[in-house]
C-alpha cells in the first residue's frame, strides 16, 4: 500500500495477534496513538484495532509499530458469505483445542496437589514429593503460554498480567524446590497443618506447590471460558451472513448460469424463482411478485414489488418469477452493512471498559514494585533472605488473576453479540452501557423504534 500524502483521515481495522490480557491492548493502543496523525482503539476482547490515520502514515507503518511492540498485526480477511457452518465450528474447535488440553492437564494434576496441601489427613510420609511430581507438568507445560508471553514482553521492556502469572507461579515453584532439596520441607513425614497463625518462620519448611498449580489451573480456566465466549459472540456475525443466498442464477449470453453469490457484479441480471432468496440488493427489471422482508423490517406481510422497485438481498421471493439487476454487491449490500454494524459494535469500548484498561495498564508495574518493596522491607527488618523472599512471592501470587481487564470487555461483547442473534443491533458498547438510564422504550407493531420529526 502506498504512503498517504493527504490530510484526509482514513480508517483501517487490524487483527492483532499475541495479546493475552488488557495490559497488552493498552500498550499497543499507547504505541499507536504516539504516532503523528494516528488515533487508535485496541479491543482485547475482539483482538482488533480500529485506527484512524492521516498524513504520511501508511498501513505498513501501523503494522510495523504493532510488531515492534511485540505483537502481530494484519488486515483481517473480509467476511465470507459462503462459509459453511460446520467448517466454522471445526475451525473454532481446532483453535480452542490446545488451550483445552492445557486446562484439562492442569485441572487433573492440580486438584490432588491442592487436596494434599489443604487436608492434613492426606499428607502421608512422602506426600510432598508426589506433589512436586504432579505440579511440575502444570507449572511447565500447562503454564507455558504465560511464560512465553512474559519472556516476549520482557524483551520489549514491558510487563503484563502474564508477567505476574509467570513470575508468581515460577517463584512459588522454585521456592518449593529450594525448600524440598535444601530446606526442611523434604523431610519424610513433614506436614502442613491447616491452621491460622501469626508465628514468624523463615519459610524453609514450607512449600507452595498448591499455589503454583492452583493459580495456573484457575487462570487457564478463565482464559478458556473467555476464548469460548468470544467465539460464541462472533457467531452473531456469522449468523447474519448466513441469512444470505449462497448461489444465484445469472442471465448471461442468452442462458442461465448457476454461480456463487461472490461472483456477482454490479449490473448483472439474475433470476429469482418463487421461494428463493434474493441474492443481492438490486432493482426489478422483469416480473411482479411479493417479497418477505420481515428479517429486515419486522413486517410480517410480504411487500408487493414490480418493475423498477428496489429489493434487498437475503429477503425471500414468495410470489412470482423475478429478474433483478444487481445494484450493490459484496460489502456494499444492506446485509453486509448490518454485519459490519455488529462487528463495529463489538470493537467499540464503553467507559467502564476504558477505565478497566487504564487500571490494568498500571496494575502490573505497581504489583511488581510492591513485591520488591516487600522484599526490601523484610530484609531491612532483619528477617533474613528466606523470610523476605517468601513474603515477596506471596504478593506476586495473590496479584496473579487478571479478571479486572477481562470481565468488562467480554460482558459487553457477548451482550452485543447476543442482541444481534435476537434481532437487536446495538450501535456500540457505549450505547449498551448508556441504556441503564432508559426507563421507557416505545415500539411500533413491527418492533421498530420510530422517531417523529
Amino acid at each position: 500500500m502506498s504512503t498517504r500524502t493527504t490530510d484526509a483521515p482514513a480508517e483501517v481495522e487490524l487483527a492483532i495477534g499475541g495479546m493475552t490480557c488488557a495490559s497488552c491492548a493498552a500498550r499497543i493502543e499507547k504505541k499507536l496513538n504516539r504516532m503523528d496523525g494516528v488515533t487508535a482503539t485496541v479491543n482485547y476482547a475482539t483482538e482488533k484495532a480500529k485506527v484512524s490515520y492521516s498524513g504520511d502514515v501508511s498501513v505498513p507503518d501501523l503494522i510495523a509499530t504493532v510488531e515492534a511492540t511485540g505483537y502481530t498485526a494484519h488486515e483481517p480477511e473480509p467476511p465470507r458469505t459462503e462459509t459453511a457452518p460446520k467448517a466454522e465450528a471445526d475451525d473454532e474447535s481446532d483453535a480452542l483445542r490446545p488451550l483445552r488440553q492445557r486446562l484439562v492437564t492442569a485441572a487433573v494434576l492440580a486438584v490432588p496437589v491442592i487436596a494434599m496441601a489443604m487436608v492434613p489427613a492426606l499428607q502421608f510420609e512422602y506426600w510432598q514429593w508426589l506433589s512436586l511430581t504432579l505440579a511440575a507438568p502444570v507449572v511447565t507445560y500447562a503454564a507455558w503460554p504465560f511464560h512465553r508471553a512474559a519472556f516476549t514482553n520482557a524483551r520489549h521492556g514491558a510487563a503484563t498480567m502474564d508477567t505476574l502469572i509467570s513470575v508468581g507461579t515460577s517463584a512459588a515453584f522454585l521456592w518449593s524446590l529450594w525448600a524440598l532439596f535444601f530446606g526442611t520441607a523434604g523431610t519424610p513425614g513433614m506436614t502442613h497443618p491447616f491452621e491460622l497463625t501469626i508465628a514468624r518462620t523463615d519459610g524453609a519448611g514450607n512449600i507452595y506447590l498448591e499455589a503454583a498449580a492452583g493459580v495456573t489451573a484457575f487462570i487457564l480456566a478463565g482464559r478458556y471460558f473467555e476464548a469460548r465466549s468470544k467465539r460464541k459472540a462472533g457467531a452473531a456475525l456469522r449468523a447474519l451472513l448466513e441469512l444470505g443466498a449462497k448461489d444465484v442464477t445469472v442471465l448471461r449470453d442468452g442462458g442461465e448460469h448457476l454461480v456463487p453469490v461472490g461472483a456477482l457484479r454490479v449490473g448483472d441480471r439474475f433470476l429469482v424463482r418463487p421461494g428463493e432468496k434474493i441474492a443481492t440488493d438490486g432493482t426489478v427489471t422483469e416480473g411482479t411478485s411479493a417479497v418477505d422482508a420481515s428479517m429486515l423490517t419486522g413486517e410480517s406481510v410480504p411487500v408487493e414489488v414490480a418493475v423498477g422497485d428496489a429489493v434487498t438481498g437475503a429477503t425471500v421471493n414468495v410470489g412470482g418469477r423475478l429478474v433483478v439487476e444487481a445494484t450493490r454487491v459484496g460489502a456494499d449490500t444492506q446485509l453486509a452493512r448490518m454485519a459490519k454494524l455488529v462487528e463495529d459494535a463489538q470493537n467499540g469500548k464503553a467507559e467502564a471498559q476504558r477505565l478497566a484498561d487504564r487500571i490494568s495498564g498500571v496494575f502490573v508495574p505497581v504489583v511488581i514494585a510492591l513485591a520488591l518493596g516487600t522484599l526490601g522491607f523484610w530484609l531491612g527488618n532483619g528477617a533474613g533472605l528466606t523470610a523476605a523472599f517468601t513474603a515477596a512471592v506471596a504478593v506476586l501470587i495473590i496479584a496473579c488473576p487478571c479478571a479486572l481487564g477481562l470481565a468488562t470487555p467480554t460482558a459487553l461483547m457477548v451482550g452485543t453479540g447476543r442482541g444481534a442473534q435476537l434481532g437487536i443491533l446495538i450501535k456500540g458498547p457505549e450505547v449498551l452501557e448508556s441504556t441503564r438510564r432508559v426507563d421507557t422504550v416505545v415500539l411500533d407493531k413491527t418492533g421498530t423504534v420510530t422517531t417523529a420529526g
